[in-house]
């Protein structure tokens, strides 16, 4: 697996090195803008074009927090955390959308206050024209920021990009309310400030529950898991992959768990090939470590046995909250039965299994029947 870890230590460097660039970048920018904005929103007396300046500190501390999660992900790993200490960047994701959240909490209380006592701004034509560029600004970073989060699988970059493309609306809108303030003396500033500050809010909110489910462990992606099995029962002895679970351990860092329905005819050193040419296959194509596979022996010789497997399918597939069955095999001299059954939420796994072992041993009273319950953890 050597080949595997460093094709990993290339591609996060190349990952790291994007998300610093990317956040400097916005660092930068977010800087620039609020200096100017602060200065605009004093001279005008007004309240949105000073919220929409704090908004932009914001999104730069968003952008530091971003650079010191990557770096600290980025740790390699050591007894303590032997598999990284990738899932940082949840941690540092979930802080960005905390600021996001308290930027909109904020923007709703000010604009609250102005709305209870009014104060007439007062705007230049320079100002207007600021603003204007800011909006500009704002939408190449949010797009730039956003992209750049996507192509790297960074939760926290995407966060501050989708955050940094809201402040451009929030700045549009201050830009609106100015032009009309300018042509008719109507200060609708607060009242859109206010408008503004529930989508934030919201924003915020998705972002985080968002990170905190990540944070939990989700259900894994279909189209992956699809493929994995694919891959795995591409080869002719592979009968069927079961059980499949995915563990992660941040972006880009995925290990899996599964079994394979082998013939029971193969011996321990075909088997050790088979399995260790699939864990590179599946590396290679996927990015997916697999980092245990077991094994579920299938009859070969016994025609008896098919008929019993298929009598006993059948019996399980008769219950709605059986997903599925795999990993049969019978001993018909010592009378003997086992497999596994994935059970659906709706019912409790031990009072599946009874059940199914209950009818079983009806149709079978003189075998001894081995049932393993199996949490639906992947399509």
């Amino acid at each position: 697996m050597s080949d595997h870890k460093e094709q990993n230590l290339s591609t996060e460097n190349i990952r790291d090195k994007v998300i610093v660039k990317t956040s400097v970048i916005g660092i930068l920018v977010n800087v620039l803008l609020a200096a100017f904005k602060a200065v605009i929103g004093i001279m005008s007396n007004s309240i949105a074009v000073l919220l929409d300046a704090v908004n932009n500190l914001s999104d730069a501390l968003s952008s530091i927090i971003t650079i010191v999660g990557t770096k600290l992900a980025g740790k390699l790993p050591d007894k303590k955390h032997p598999l990284g200490y990738g899932r940082i960047e949840y941690l540092s994701a979930m802080i960005v959308s905390g600021i996001v959240l308290y930027a909109g909490i904020t923007a709703a209380v000010e604009s609250v206050k102005k709305i209870i006592e009014p104060e007439t701004p007062q705007y230049s034509v320079t100002s207007l024209i600021i603003i204007a560029v800011a909006v500009l600004f704002k939408i190449a970073l949010g797009r730039y920021v956003k992209g750049q989060g996507e192509k790297v699988n960074s939760g926290a970059l995407i966060a501050s990009g989708a955050d940094a493309l809201f402040d451009a609306v929030l700045s549009a809108s201050v830009l609106a309310c100015a032009l009309i303030f300018t042509f008719t003396g109507y200060s609708l500033e607060a009242y859109v400030g206010a408008l503004i500050s529930v989508f934030i809010i919201k924003a915020g909110i998705e972002m985080m529950v968002e990170m905190v489910n990540e944070i939990l462990g989700i259900r894994a992606d279909k189209e992956k898991t699809s493929r994995i099995k694919k891959l795995l029962t591409e080869e002719p002895e592979v009968r069927g992959a079961y059980d499949l679970i995915m563990y992660n351990y941040g972006p880009e860092k995925d290990f899996a768990s599964v079994h394979l329905e082998l013939p029971d005819y193969m011996t321990a050193r075909e088997i050790d090939r088979l399995t260790r040419r699939l864990e590179r296959k599946v590396y290679r194509q996927t990015g997916v470590i697999l980092a245990g596979v077991g094994l579920y022996s299938y009859n070969t010789t016994d025609d008896e046995a098919s008929v019993i497997q298929k009598k006993v399918h059948d019996l399980v597939s008769s219950y709605d909250w059986c997903v599925q069955m795999h990993g049969f095999y019978v001993d018909l001299e010592n009378k003997e039965m086992s497999f596994d059954v994935v059970l659906s939420f709706d019912i409790e796994p031990t009072l599946g299994v009874s059940t199914i072992r209950d009818e079983l041993l009806k149709l079978y009273p003189e075998y001894l029947i081995e049932i393993a319950p199996d949490v639906d953890v992947s399509d």
